[in-house]
């Protein structure tokens, strides 16, 4: 069965059949469950070109952007880390996922919601946690995965390399106490 076009305020709707919506609300979950963050926007008045823009700015920085009806949304994110965000799918929104690290949505979102008025943060999901919109700077903060991991290497190595050095230190003392005597020695007068 072939979607119906029902056209609404001069804009054309097309109409998903039952596998369309169970397609819709597969796709979104299993991304849902991968995710490490989420977002929730209203994008009314954005043009098409900046929804484009914001799209393309995502893809590169493994963020996932889907404009999805919020009763399909709900059914998707209920079983997820994001079910907590239920509530506040009200109105035109468009939901983002960071695929890759947990700040990379806030940050993608963030940047472009300052340049875009139109683009109005309305949720933030964080480890199964709603959190108030003004804390995407909180989230955009944290580190990307690489950062966390040279952070991490640097705690790791700091302990080993003061125990090398603890290690070298006393032929490093005995060599200088050497040196020292051998100048002194020198630089008497015979």
């Amino acid at each position: 069965m072939r979607p119906r076009v029902v056209t609404s305020g001069g804009e054309l709707l097309v109409a998903l059949n039952l596998e369309g919506k169970r397609a819709i609300v597969e796709e979104v979950a299993a991304v849902a469950s991968r995710a490490f963050s989420c977002i929730a926007a209203e994008y009314t008045g954005l043009p098409v070109g900046a929804m484009t823009k914001l799209r393309s700015e995502a893809r590169k920085k493994g963020v996932y952007v889907r404009v999805v009806r919020n009763t399909l949304a709900r059914r998707a994110l209920a079983g997820t880390s994001f079910a907590c965000m239920g509530d506040q799918l009200v109105g035109p929104l468009v939901l983002a996922f960071s695929q890759d690290d947990p700040g990379s949505v806030a940050r993608v979102m963030g940047d472009f919601a300052k340049t875009n008025n139109k683009l109005v943060i309305k949720a933030v999901s964080f480890g199964g946690r709603l959190l108030d919109p003004k804390d995407l700077k909180v989230l955009a903060n944290m580190p990307t995965s690489e950062q966390a991991l040279a952070s991490l290497m640097g705690v790791i190595k700091a302990p080993i390399t003061k125990f090398v050095r603890t290690l070298a230190e006393p032929s490093a003392k005995l060599v200088r106490t050497v040196a020292a005597i051998r100048d002194q020695k020198q630089a008497a007068p015979a």
